[in-house]
């Protein structure tokens, strides 16, 4: 983040302004010392701590946690921060304290673009228990992602297909937006039964909107932090925000009328099977009992909450794991050794293979544990807590960096080394050191009550496209351009510059596929 930047556009009017009331913060800041905070970096009037900010905060973060100590305090502009960057701090926060820090981080754009309403940014609360039951048992439980794996499967192999006819053609591919493409249209389908097609521009522009979504949510609008700016659109964010929203709600709105006028003409299942996210929350809307009032925009922001959760960070992990194993051959030559070894080459790789393959668990552990497709957890508490020895006051917005965690030379011997064998002890992989949020050390999906509803999903997907991929192409790409591991800002961590390359079907690859 670059303050001068930030600024370099405001009118004179409000430079006098900022400059008038710069005296003025900084004895309301310095008026209350009865806190025993964190250590905390020289700061400044008006703008706190911001000019130790890059465009990527969460590396800023870490810079700023190897001189400060793992626990720091940060003034964001008027905003009150803390940065966590260890298991045992990630813990006392996200567990012993979980209740204190069970809030989430609004602004400005979040707040217009999820309605208001988003169930991933709703307090702890009835509302957001009801949702949390509702995805966790109905749209993401066990029975229903076993019901849509003919769609998983379908949109994989169509994956591999598409790359097989490149490779065949000697083309280049854009496997970002083709992997953002298969992430998208498991999603799009679970929820509404849509996927992204030459004739169907609903699940195209839905995808569209994620990666503009993430974005926006994660960039520095200094009308956040900056309490007299709040009501000036100095970057024209709301412009921006206000268009994505604009376009939201109209892809939604038709959606939602094409799926009631559906209803009302072939009624509804009687059994429930074969239905919807959308459908189940069309049926809460319509019969009016359940314990918490759904209204319309409910149903459009819950909707757009699981776009971004499932199609973004999928993807980018995906991604990630191919680059981390084109970087490492030596680590993909053996995943190779495990593919065949289990799976052959008379079939593709498939869901119910992925407990046969241990190594590729531990590859995707560690492409996890070094980029995680969201690099913090973000809460802001609730009331005043202590953490060791420290006050922390109620209203001070929490980031756990769990990119690093994942580069902590305390928790792990050699941080920057791509090393999947770090996750096995002997021929076992360790159950100390999983991703369900009991190991605070890699936190990928979050922990506790706040953490992903949507790991489920995630870890059946990501070991079979993975495995699919390696099974069926080589990846001895030497492209300076491929291997690039600088990443994009925002609130996801995706690479800066696309996945583009030539596909090379394998030897190996199944020859009924090809």
């Amino acid at each position: 983040m670059n303050i001068q930047k930030v600024f370099q556009s405001v009118s004179p009017a409000i430079i006098a302004v900022i400059v008038v009331s710069s005296f003025l913060v900084y004895l309301l800041s310095k008026r209350n010392h009865k806190h025993r905070l964190p250590p905390s970096p020289p700061s400044l009037p008006i703008i706190g701590h911001l000019h130790h900010l890059g465009p990527l905060i969460h590396q800023s973060f870490h810079s700023l946690s190897t001189r400060y100590g793992p626990l720091i305090h940060l003034r964001l502009g008027s905003v009150p921060c803390v940065v966590a960057s260890t298991p045992d701090l990630a813990r006392d926060f996200l567990k012993t304290n979980e209740l204190a820090f069970s809030s989430r981080k609004h602004s400005l754009a979040i707040d217009h673009v999820t309605y208001g309403v988003a169930f991933a940014f709703a307090p702890y609360g009835p509302y957001w228990k009801f949702i949390k039951k509702l995805s966790t048992v109905q749209l993401l439980g066990n029975q229903n992602l076993g019901h849509f794996l003919p769609i998983r499967t379908r949109e994989i192999h169509e994956l591999l297909q598409t790359l097989t006819v490149k490779s065949k053609l000697k083309e280049t591919v854009n496997l970002t937006e083709e992997l953002l493409k298969l992430t998208n249209n498991v999603i799009c389908q679970m929820m509404m039964s849509i996927r992204c097609s030459g004739t169907n521009s609903e699940a195209d522009e839905a995808k569209n909107l994620v990666r503009e979504v993430t974005k926006i949510f994660g960039e520095f609008n200094v009308s956040d932090f900056i309490w007299f700016c709040k009501n000036l659109d100095l970057q024209g964010f709301k412009k921006r925000y206000e268009d994505t929203h604009r376009r939201y709600d109209a892809l939604l709105e038709k959606i939602i009328y094409e799926r009631e006028k559906k209803r009302r003409r072939e009624g509804k299942s009687e059994d429930g099977k074969g239905t919807d996210f959308l459908d189940m929350l069309l049926d809460v809307l319509e019969n009016g009992k359940a314990d918490i009032t759904i209204t319309r925009d409910h149903i459009k922001a819950l909707i757009l909450d699981f776009f971004t959760a499932a199609t973004d960070t999928t993807a980018i992990a995906i991604e990630w794991t191919l680059v981390e194993l084109i970087n490492n051959p030596k680590v993909l030559e053996k995943a190779k050794e495990e593919i065949d070894k289990v799976i052959g080459n008379e079939r593709l790789v498939q869901e119910s293979d992925a407990p046969n393959l241990p190594y590729i668990q531990a590859i995707i552990k560690e492409a996890l544990r070094l980029h995680p497709p969201i690099p913090m957890l973000i809460r802001k508490s609730i009331e005043n807590v202590t953490v060791q020895g420290y006050e922390i006051p109620a209203g001070t917005m929490l980031f756990v960096n769990i990119w690093s965690i994942g580069r902590n030379p305390e928790y792990w011997e050699g941080p920057l080394e791509f090393k999947p064998e770090r996750f096995f002890e002997g021929d076992v992989l360790k159950s100390s050191l999983d991703i369900k949020g009991q190991s605070f050390q890699l936190l990928p999906f979050g922990t506790g009550r706040r953490g992903c509803p949507g790991i489920n999903l995630a870890m059946r997907e990501l070991p079979v496209v993975i495995a699919g991929l390696i099974q069926c192409f080589d990846w001895n790409v030497n492209d300076k351009h491929v291997l690039i591991t600088d990443e994009r800002a925002g609130l996801t961590a995706p690479r800066s510059e696309d996945f583009v390359f030539v596909p090379t079907v394998r030897e190996n690859c199944p020859k009924n596929f090809i």
